[in-house]
Parts: structure tokens; C-alpha cells; sequence
């Protein structure tokens, strides 16, 4: 099997979703090493370093095998 390696950032806001941003898919941990290192230092990579993520992925298989529910962030627990 294949394995790339997908670079992300994470920003946590206090009362909101994250902010998740996927920079790049590269085919070695170096290449992603090396992007994070070229985008570290623009505006607000430089500010939140502490966001960058780099996950190794196999090519040619499920990774999301389960499925999903749906939650309305604009629900109340009155309404529900």
C-alpha cells in the first residue's frame, strides 16, 4: 500500500467550530515536514504554530467506515 501525508492546521475558537485547513497531501513525512516549515511563517500560521497536524493516510482504503449523525448546532435542548 501507498501511505501519503496530509499537513493540517487546526484553529480552536472559543465558541464556535474549529477552523481546520488542509494545506497539502504529500507522498513522504519529509515533503510534509517542509511544507509546514514554508507556511509556518505566514500570517496566522506564524501566530498559532502549535495548529500543525501531519497524518498518514493509506491510499486504496476506507478510513471512514461508520456512519454519521447530523447535529443542528442551531437546536435547543428546549426544542428538542
Amino acid at each position: 500500500m501507498k501511505t501519503v501525508y496530509l499537513l493540517w492546521h487546526r484553529h480552536a475558537f472559543e465558541n464556535g467550530p474549529d477552523d481546520v485547513k488542509l494545506i497539502g497531501v504529500y507522498d513522504s513525512a519529509l515533503a510534509a515536514r517542509q511544507a509546514r516549515s514554508r507556511v509556518g511563517g505566514q500570517p496566522g500560521f506564524r501566530k498559532y504554530p502549535e495548529g500543525f497536524e501531519i497524518s498518514a493516510y493509506e491510499l486504496g482504503q476506507d478510513h471512514w467506515t461508520e456512519g454519521f449523525v447530523v447535529i443542528d448546532p442551531s437546536a435547543t435542548a428546549e426544542g428538542e
